[in-house]
């Protein structure tokens, strides 16, 4: 798949070494699926020969990323931001892939977000220039790490929350110990979506005094306030739009007190891949400040997008006119017991597929080069290198068949794979995407 801008811009840097380097990486026993006969190719090698997935020698299962489907969901969500406004910084932690990170930017991201140290570094070494960190960083290692790619870095730009008074204690400490620190660390105070929500500081009292701890440190800046809407208790439209108004009314108290002065932009930041239609249209509201807006959507599971969570859950049901995501995976298994005509075996399982928001759901049947639809099977469990078929009477299903199985949950889907090729609609393998979990 083609970059969508080949040329170098301020925000998308010519990839660096680093990325241009995986082509070089020798195809061995750590990546399932790929042909046995590429044992000692190098992924680029592998990639030129543009085999074709069903009759190139790969072996079941294998999980693959369609092509169009992939280079549709990033130019719709690129072109969604710009519709209203936002800037994008997609979740990496989904992917943790850095060939879809520059894609993504390739795309318009203004950055990657990330949510612990690991993914940071990864992020960096492959070129990532912005990052927004989706935690409070209490760790003093990382930290160290994070002042001194900010002081040899003069294009680095790293954002993170704080929820604590006491996180920002143990991060001014652990900042204070670095030796030569040039800028300070920037923190955007995060407020919980309320009682029982996974993180974030209580009250707007408590987020005031989050503020004034920050303001009163050398080591950290505020720019900002940031949170996670797909954590609002029974979460409904109303529910999650009252929330994130109070984010925003959280900014304007912030900015009336005077706690962004000297700031070139504020960031105001929220949005996961459920509730992003709630996320434009409140952000649409946020009224001049004393300085401009950086509105930061964070969406990350639309770059795959899927056949089970996200297909129900997507704001593109809610505001069709703007478009609609298309699932890109599909993991590809081969029927190997037939034991009885309601029920079949394939060879992928607990190891293969994600199963932690939804069963995968079969989706068509592949016998002699025809494809068709899986119609009457029903994907009823997981065992760890099993899937449990239900198969009705209408059911056409031998042992050798391949089933292509769609997935629900981005998340455990990429991490089970460490490297996916990309497959066109013929079947030929143009790339492979390589993942660091």
């Amino acid at each position: 798949m083609a970059r969508h801008s080949g040329k170098e811009t301020p925000d998308h840097p010519a990839a660096p070494a680093a990325l241009e380097a995986l082509a070089d990486e020798r195809v061995d026993h750590r990546f399932k699926g790929l042909p046995p006969d590429a044992d000692g190719l190098t992924v680029g090698t592998l990639a030129a020969q543009r085999r074709n997935l069903f009759t190139g020698g790969f072996t079941t299962p294998v999980l693959a990323l369609s092509a169009e489907r992939l280079a549709h969901n990033l130019r719709l969500m690129e072109t969604y931001a710009a519709r209203h406004g936002l800037a994008f910084a997609p979740h990496g932690k989904t992917t943790m892939a850095p060939q879809l990170f520059d894609r993504q930017i390739a795309y318009g991201a203004w950055g990657i977000t990330l949510a612990v140290p690991h993914q940071v570094r990864v992020a960096r070494a492959f070129g990532v220039r912005r990052v927004f960190l989706a935690n409070e960083l209490v760790d003093p290692a990382a930290l160290r790490r994070i002042a001194e790619e900010l002081t040899a870095d003069p294009e680095f730009r790293f954002v993170c929350y704080v929820d604590s008074v006491r996180g920002v204690a143990l991060m001014d400490a652990a900042l204070s110990a670095v030796a030569g620190r040039s800028r300070p660390v920037d923190v955007v105070v995060e407020p919980a979506a309320g009682e029982g929500a996974r993180t974030g500081a209580r009250t707007e009292a408590e987020c005031t005094a989050v503020a004034d701890a920050v303001a009163a440190t050398g080591t950290l800046r505020l720019v900002g306030v940031a949170g996670y809407e797909g954590e609002v208790p029974d979460a409904g439209p109303e529910r999650v739009r009252d929330w994130l108004r109070r984010l925003v009314r959280l900014a304007v108290e912030f900015d009336k007190a005077g706690r962004f002065a000297g700031l070139d932009e504020i960031v105001v930041s929220a949005g996961g891949s459920a509730w992003f239609d709630a996320v434009a249209e409140v952000f649409a509201e946020i009224p001049g400040l004393s300085a401009p807006v950086l509105k930061l959507l964070r969406s990350g599971a639309y770059v795959s997008h899927d056949d089970g969570h996200y297909r129900r859950l997507t704001p593109f049901n809610r505001v069709p006119g703007e478009g609609a995501l298309e699932p890109a995976f599909r993991l590809w298994t081969q029927v190997v017991s037939r034991p009885s005509a309601e029920q079949a075996f394939v060879n992928a399982g607990k190891r293969d597929a994600a199963y932690d928001l939804g069963l995968p759901v079969a989706l068509v049947v592949r016998r002699d080069g025809a494809e068709r639809p899986a119609t009457g099977v029903t994907v009823t469990a997981l065992s760890d290198q099993h899937a449990w078929l239900r198969t009705e009477p209408e059911a056409d299903i031998e042992v050798g068949d391949w089933v292509g199985l769609g997935l629900s949950h981005p998340c455990t889907s990429f991490d089970k794979w460490p490297l996916i090729p990309v497959a066109e609609a013929d079947g030929t393998v143009v790339e492979y995407i390589r993942t660091y979990f």
